[in-house]
């Protein structure tokens, strides 16, 4: 069964009170995500393991609101979807807050610059510079990663409870995508109290080979940990050394200009 499947039989009580043919609708538009722009049902169904009809009615009532369109036998997402970032982009106080941050440190230091959330064991990019240096960085707003191996995920592991953290540590799956990926738990343990400590983290290879990072934590008004922010740079040409001296210094600026401007 897949997580979303799974997500629509919750037994609990909390489970009882939600809604199934919107969370079916809404799992049918994230099955699109990171694969091909058209998508037949058969497709659609397997991936959201659900069967094929109650796929189906939700590809026509997505249909009928603009937010799918449908040639022949293949379907692809409508533009209209865009409506429903936008409606989180301009709603929420961070992504409009960070984006100038961003672009002004991505013109300074000629790398890509984002910002991100931990949701559901990943990080999802909430702001990100327009500029693009790499393609392995040609992450939009909306992309979601894993938590274990970015530097952004790392630094908000870090700011977890303990108990949040052994709860992370027990339920996360961790894959090594090169091998300097640390997917060990007392080792990740480790890597987490370091970055509590120095309150910044340096991601080298980890996720990509030849991609570098280097995340801080953003604080809102009131000291809460609510995002991270980073610099990617290509581990062939930036060491770590320069990370430190020039790109950490000007993002922890840019953190302590963002604080008192996020509320809440």
């Amino acid at each position: 069964m897949s997580e979303a499947a799974a997500e629509m039989t919750d037994g609990s009580a909390r489970g009882r009170d939600q809604i199934t043919a919107l969370a079916r609708g809404l799992a049918v538009i994230r099955a699109f995500a990171g694969r091909d722009e058209q998508m037949t049902l058969a497709d659609l169904a397997k991936v959201v393991g659900l069967p094929r009809a109650t796929v189906r009615r939700c590809l026509l009532t997505l249909e009928a609101l603009g937010y799918v369109e449908a040639r022949g036998r293949l379907f692809r997402l409508a533009p209209q979807v865009l409506t429903l970032a936008q409606a989180y982009l301009s709603s929420s106080l961070l992504p409009r807050v960070a984006t100038p941050f961003l672009e002004r440190m991505s013109e300074e230091l000629a790398e890509s610059c984002s910002v991100s959330v931990l949701h559901d064991d990943q990080v999802i990019y909430v702001a990100r510079s327009t500029r693009k240096r790499l393609a392995s960085l040609h992450r939009d707003v909306g992309t979601r990663l894993p938590a274990y191996c970015t530097s952004m995920g790392r630094v908000l592991l870090a700011s977890l409870s303990e108990r949040e953290l052994d709860g992370y540590l027990e339920r996360s799956k961790r894959e090594p995508f090169t091998r300097f990926t640390v997917v060990d738990a007392d080792k990740l343990r480790e890597v987490l109290a370091e970055v509590r400590r120095r309150e910044f983290c340096i991601v080298d290879q980890e996720l990509d080979l030849d991609l570098r990072s280097i995340a801080v934590p953003v604080r809102n008004a009131s000291g809460r940990v609510i995002a991270a922010l980073n610099v990617g740079t290509q581990a062939s040409r930036t060491n770590k050394r320069r990370m430190l001296d020039a790109y950490l210094p000007m993002m922890r600026a840019a953190v302590s200009e963002m604080r008192p401007l996020l509320l809440g």
